[in-house]
């Protein structure tokens, strides 16, 4: 799928799939289109062009302390 650039881009199944261009963004809506045709999402899910779902994967950061 991907073809308009160099190099191009990791396959959606290949280990360096996040590494795609992002080739429309949607922030007010929480999702990206990558140009391998993967639909990532801001909480870090994806859904790969197969169909298959990728559950999020957010590492957790450290505790927010209230002041």
């Amino acid at each position: 799928m991907c073809s308009s650039h160099q190099p191009p881009c990791p396959t959606p199944e290949g280990a360096g799939r996040h590494s795609a261009v992002v080739v429309t963004a949607h922030p007010e809506q929480g999702w990206s289109l990558l140009c391998d045709g993967t639909l990532v999402f801001d909480d870090t899910g994806e859904l790969l062009p197969d169909g298959r779902v990728v559950d999020p994967h957010r590492v957790p950061g450290p505790p927010v302390v209230a002041v």
